[in-house]
């Protein structure tokens, strides 16, 4: 692999319609209006991508529930202090809204001084009980606070009060998870408003934010990466890839670093394989890849470094540990001229800072070392990057991520590292793909779709494009959701559902590197497993609806990145219509989509080809062999998914599956049916 090689997951080019900045006689920017249609919910989950204007979307929300809806007074939770200040007093009316929104400074707790640890949270308890007592509006706290009121104060003490949770992908179901038993007490009284917020789509680490009948209680407004970025007025174009090395990965960064280029470098975690353990050696060396030291700022605190070529570049360390220093360049860029001025910052390196809560506009490309966990991490590391900012044309997301070494003793660690930051990047193709519409053959065009130069064409193949970037996809054989929940899945959850697939870390193992591997198997029995899990209450038929279309929104997105990549045999992102042009040449290379057709699609088959592409045959076989030593056996449960497959076939086909098919998932399905059979003998023969 060429040392400079990039390996593109998605190049999305954006519509650049500017309206996603415009703002409408209220002074509501688009995602803004959409969140005040549903003013009136009890419960408000909204999703939205990092600077989309959630903070303000809020504050809309939240002085219509103060005064027309009897709601009594407005607490907003952050994770962080520095968040606090994005909800600080705004004039909204000076912009056609019918009040303003203050907050007295006494009642922004997050502008405290002291941390939120139990000792000094006493006094900020005592504040939120001053404040319930009170006949003021609005307290803006952290999430830690909150949760030390809510202990002492109990659930009744926030009755007929709205509960803002921003960031809410902090907060789980998990049972060490006090915050997110709270919330559940609140919607078990039933007599709080609560409006949850947040910049990712699901949480990164798999496990679900609420209990599924106290999430199924929240309205959602969904406004996706595809809708804020088609309506940027400069941004025209998102590059997503990844990169491989070996060895200290400062060796590989002065490939990927061009200092004309806005940068933000998150380097990795010192307790991470991917650390070198001495973070300040580790500044320090990507510095040197940049040019000469030429010593640093009096003011700013910023390293100045002579590239080559002679332009002097401006670097922010803020990995170092001096206070004095780190509180000298954190101030720096905090000040309007970061803001104003393009050219006052070039790079900045961070660990575990510049994620969220950090606003530098002009930033072009977030460059990340190692995989990261959590999605909703990587969602916001590229939200650093994707603000809409003057003269800035391109933004850029690249992971580097340490290949696996096939002689290396620890290659089942790197390949769990591995597997992780391949789900993340699955999914983030995922977060910025179109809105996916699917209906039956032949149902009819939709209205404001564009289907081409002849239009809709009955018993023809159609894809259609919508006013924000939505496709249409007819399938033949698809089934349609029939209860209002299951509708609602298929419309703004298969994301979570696309997550909960790619982050079963044995779904992706076979998915991957087993040459083996069925795709009915994953498609069919691994998703409907999932699917039944995450959606207990719903019926079979609405089960195996969502299913397919989870399936068929995941391989149309895979299809469209292999038919851009085929594009790309560089290994260079291009500008391209991404998703829209892929997805168009995907589906007209087809004579017909059908639903049979797309579950035998690996939905991981064009992810593999281009990693195969990107790692020498040894590793590539090495990783399938550890893959290959722990492989499942079938289980009791799985053996009965495909019984169940198997019955389908005999209705279809007047006849069971058979073991000796020439075709892999019929084959399956008729282990399944034999495993069964075993089972019943064995168990009947014990009596």
């Amino acid at each position: 692999m060429a040392d400079d090689k990039i390996i593109p997951a998605v190049s999305f080019k954006a519509a650049h319609t500017g309206v996603s900045t415009k703002s409408d006689e209220l002074g509501m920017r688009p995602m803004q209006a959409q969140v005040y249609e549903k003013r009136g919910e009890q419960y408000l989950l909204i999703k939205s991508p990092p600077a989309s204007g959630k903070s303000r979307a809020l504050m809309f929300v939240a002085l219509d529930k103060l005064t027309n809806q009897g709601v009594r007074q407005a607490i907003i939770c952050v994770p962080e202090r520095s968040i606090g200040a994005s909800f600080g007093s705004e004039p909204l009316s000076k912009y056609g809204f019918f009040a303003d929104w203050v907050v007295a400074p006494q009642w922004n707790l997050c502008n405290t001084p002291g941390a939120d640890d139990p000792k000094v949270a006493k006094s900020k308890v005592k504040a939120v009980g001053e404040f319930l007592a009170s006949e003021e509006r609005v307290l803006v706290c952290t999430h830690a606070t909150f949760r030390f009121a809510f202990d002492e104060l109990g659930p009744e003490a926030f009755d007929n009060r709205l509960i803002a949770i921003d960031e809410f992908h902090h907060v789980s179901a998990d049972a060490g998870n006090r915050l997110g038993a709270q919330l559940a007490q609140l919607i078990g009284r039933d007599k709080a408003h609560i409006v949850a917020m947040t910049g990712s789509y699901f949480r990164g680490d798999a496990i679900p934010v609420l209990a599924p009948e106290d999430e199924d209680r929240f309205e959602p407004v969904t406004y996706t990466y595809y809708q804020q970025l088609n309506g940027y007025e400069y941004l025209k174009t998102l590059d997503i890839g990844y990169s491989f090395y070996t060895g200290p990965y400062t060796e590989k960064i002065s490939a990927l670093l061009d200092p004309t280029v806005k940068t933000i470098v998150h380097i990795p975690s010192v307790n991470s394989r991917e650390s070198l353990k001495d973070k300040h050696r580790e500044a320090e060396d990507i510095m040197n890849h940049l040019g000469d030291w030429q010593g640093v700022d009096p003011e700013t605190g910023f390293h100045l470094i002579r590239a080559a070529g002679g332009k002097i570049v401006k670097v922010a360390d803020l990995v170092d540990d001096d206070p004095a220093k780190r509180d000298r360049v954190v101030a720096a860029l905090k000040s309007p001229k970061s803001r104003e001025d393009r050219d006052f910052i070039d790079i900045i390196i961070a660990l575990g800072m510049a994620k969220e809560g950090f606003d530098w506009i002009w930033c072009e490309h977030a460059l990340t070392v190692g995989y990261r966990s959590s999605l909703t991490e990587i969602i916001q590391i590229i939200g650093r990057a994707t603000r809409d900012a003057p003269g800035k044309t391109r933004a850029r997301f690249t992971n580097l991520i340490a290949e696996p070494a096939a002689d290396d003793p620890l290659v089942v660690d790197a390949i769990n590292d591995y597997l992780k930051a391949i789900a993340a990047s699955l999914l983030m193709e995922q977060v910025l793909a179109p809105r996916f519409d699917f209906t039956p053959k032949d149902a009819g065009a939709k209205p404001g779709f564009d289907y081409g130069d002849d239009g809709y064409q009955e018993g023809k193949l159609n894809v259609g494009v919508g006013p924000q970037g939505q496709m249409h996809f007819e399938i033949k054989g698809l089934k349609l959701p029939t209860s209002i929940e299951a509708t609602r899945i298929c419309r703004e959850d298969l994301n979570e559902v696309i997550a909960s697939f790619v982050q079963d870390k044995a779904v992706l193992e076979r998915g991957m590197f087993d040459p083996e591997v069925v795709p009915e198997e994953l498609t069919q029995l691994k998703m409907g497993k999932i699917i039944r899990e995450k959606y207990p209450e719903l019926n079979e038929a609405d089960q195996e609806a969502v299913r397919q279309h989870a399936v068929a929104a995941m391989t149309l997105t895979q299809q469209a990145k292999a038919a851009i990549s085929g594009d790309t045999a560089d290994g260079e992102l291009k500008a391209s219509t991404a998703f829209v042009d892929g997805v168009r040449k995907f589906a007209l290379s087809v004579t017909d989509l059908d639903i049979d057709l797309i579950d035998r699609v690996n939905p991981f088959s064009a992810t593999y080809a281009v990693l195969a592409k990107a790692m020498d045959e040894k590793t590539l076989l090495q990783v399938q062999a550890v893959i290959n030593a722990k492989k499942d056996k079938l289980t009791y449960d799985d053996a009965r998914a495909l019984a169940e497959r198997a019955l389908e076939f005999k209705r279809e086909r007047g006849r069971l599956p058979s073991l000796t098919s020439q075709d892999a998932w019929e084959r399956k399905m008729a282990e399944g049916v034999a495993f069964l059979q075993r089972h019943a003998t064995k168990a009947a023969s014990n009596g």
